[in-house]
């Protein structure tokens, strides 16, 4: 299980993301170090939804229109102050002063925004409630069997955000402070558009 975990990961892994996007900056603007502090933060959010999917949350959460509307707009909000902070660091202003990127700061501060970065997108609970009911269905899984399946997802996301620390971290080698600078203002735009989609995008017809 652990197995087909891991290749069904590894597909979603190929959905570029904001997360994705700042894995790499990070990588470009700060090493591979850093942004292995992020990859451990993005896996510990990504177990943490597949934990609460296996529990039941994402069906309550379904249940509960207002609940899941809330939480759309919310980690609409977080995409958006995150991508004006990231924007906003490469003309050195700091926009969220405990969260600020640079060169220097601690590897703990790049775990707690890419931490939050990924729980800014609660609604993947019910992703993952989906794809173990459909399991549950057509594999007639265990709840052992559910675990072993999401540590190769969450394997997955080790693995590929690791290459992506490794990618950045050679790009560093080669490239400016202009080039990081560029590179800041464009993810930061990106995570702007993509919390502007979530706030805009409509719930899927029932």
């Amino acid at each position: 299980m652990i197995s087909k975990g891991f290749r069904f990961g590894m597909l979603l892994q190929f959905t570029i993301g904001p997360v994705c996007m700042f894995i790499f900056q990070t990588a470009a603007a700060s090493g591979f170090a850093a942004a292995v502090t992020g990859v451990a933060g993005v896996a510990l959010a990504d177990a943490l939804f597949i934990a609460a999917a296996i529990f039941g949350i994402g069906a309550l959460i379904d249940k509960y229109p207002k609940t899941k509307s809330m939480m759309k707009y919310f980690g609409a909000a977080v995409l958006i102050l995150f991508g004006i902070s990231t924007a906003a660091a490469a003309f050195g202003v700091s926009v969220i002063p405990s969260l600020k990127f640079s060169a220097g700061q601690s590897t703990g501060g790049v775990f707690l925004k890419a931490l939050l970065l990924t729980l800014s997108s609660p609604l993947t609970i019910l992703f993952w409630a989906g794809v173990f009911s459909s399991k549950i269905s057509e594999e007639n899984l265990q709840r052992k069997d559910m675990y072993l399946f999401g540590l190769g997802a969450v394997l997955s996301t080790l693995f590929f955000l690791s290459l992506v620390s490794l990618l950045g971290s050679l790009i560093n080698s080669f490239v400016g402070q202009g080039f990081i600078s560029a590179l800041n203002i464009a993810v930061g735009f990106a995570l702007v558009a993509f919390g502007i989609r979530t706030a805009l995008k409509r719930p899927a017809a029932s």
